[in-house]
């Protein structure tokens, strides 16, 4: 099994611009990133963009809440976000929802911002191929397919009906467009078993899946499920499993938790990336749902820069842990907010009884550190950290 066959087999002009789009403006967009914290500047590597909080699936663990009726940014806005951004050298941005694909402009997004990429989050229970067919055009977008589980597990997680089978349909379509195709899964008890499987692994690469991005479930939301959480003793096996596999399976195995000697971090606290939710809120990352912050009040640079709330989380978080701070510690992130009389942006009212209640779960932080074997991994995480890997 090759590591190159399935991306040597995609579109050539999508090839083209991940390798540019992604690849050189991502690398060059890092450094830039690490130039400015050495001068103390404020600006994230990446933009993490909810377009819309709409959404045609109701997952187990799920962060968003739609409020009484659903919000999403206008194209304008989205633009700005995108403009102010490549003034920085920030070119890569990550599209999430609610489900994207309910966004009317998805589109216009991209095909309006031909120099940039984006990794669009999906279900893909509504990636059609006319819709493959022209993100195959635009060539700047990479489709990350959610699978949560088998035929059982997955139409528990997801809170609806053949759900498994409707996303592998939407793998094979991606792929058979030469689209460069990703696949994550939220690793929790009901399918850790799957997820840690050489099976699981062959069934992607045979449908020409590039890349594997392995997130650890977060109970949140208001079905957070607490007893999916993983153990410590899971986390480690997830972490010695994508350190080992990465040295022999023909899938990139993408994280956001780990540095290249195996150390823990979180990827808002190292000001790596933030997210920006339907009504233009700037949130550490999407699971804090809590702002001071909006991006209409004006330029985005310098709206970071005068961001009191988000300098203190960076600063404070690591003294508490670096891992999850919202499942180590959420009666902290919940007195932290709200010494800074932060916004609940969560639309649940309930939100501060909820993490003042909150059940603490283990996170990456809780996993003794193991270094990558891979050294092309290594220097992926040193220099680059692989761009796609900015969201934790």
């Amino acid at each position: 099994m090759s590591l190159l066959r399935n991306f040597i087999k995609s579109d050539l002009r999508c090839i083209w611009k991940f390798s540019y789009n992604m690849g050189w403006k991502g690398i060059s967009g890092f450094n830039k990133f690490q130039k400015r914290k050495l001068r103390g500047e404020i600006f994230p590597a990446f933009q993490f963009i909810s377009v819309t909080d709409d959404c045609n699936l109701a997952c187990q663990g799920c962060w968003v809440t739609k409020g009484e009726k659903s919000s999403s940014l206008d194209i304008q806005t989205i633009n700005k976000i995108i403009s102010d951004s490549k003034k920085y050298g920030s070119y890569f941005f990550g599209i999430l929802g609610g489900e994207p694909l309910m966004y009317n402009d998805l589109m216009s997004i991209f095909r309006e911002n031909p120099d940039c990429y984006f990794q669009l989050f999906t279900n893909g229970t509504l990636l059609t191929e006319k819709i493959s067919a022209e993100l195959k055009k635009l060539a700047n977008v990479t489709p990350l397919i959610s699978l949560e589980g088998n035929e059982i597990v997955a139409d528990i997680r997801r809170g609806s009906n053949r759900v498994f089978q409707r996303t592998i349909r939407a793998i094979e379509t991606a792929t058979s467009m030469g689209l460069i195709t990703g696949v994550a899964i939220s690793v929790c008890k009901s399918n850790i078993e799957m997820a840690l499987s050489e099976e699981f692994i062959e069934m992607l690469h045979s449908r020409g899946v590039i890349y594997l991005w392995y997130y650890i479930y977060r109970p949140t939301g208001e079905n957070p499920h607490y007893e999916l959480a993983l153990s410590p003793e899971e986390i480690l096996r997830l972490r010695e499993f994508l350190v080992d596999g990465r040295t022999k399976y023909p899938l990139v195995l993408i994280d956001s938790y780990w540095g290249a000697d195996g150390e823990p971090f979180c990827p808002a606290a190292e000001g790596l990336s933030h997210h920006i939710n339907p009504n233009g809120d700037i949130e550490p990352c999407p699971v804090v749902q809590f702002s001071c912050d909006n991006i209409k009040e004006g330029d985005l640079k310098a709206v970071y820069e005068n961001s009191a709330f988000l300098k203190e989380f960076k600063s404070q978080v690591n003294h508490q842990t670096h891992g999850c701070i919202l499942m180590e510690n959420p009666r902290w992130l919940n007195e932290f907010a709200d010494s800074y009389q932060a916004a609940n942006t969560s639309n649940r009212p309930g939100l501060s009884e909820e993490l003042s209640n909150g059940c603490p779960v283990c996170s990456h932080g809780s996993c003794p550190k193991i270094p990558e074997k891979n050294w092309i991994y290594r220097m992926a995480k040193k220099r680059a950290f692989f761009g796609l890997g900015a969201y934790g």
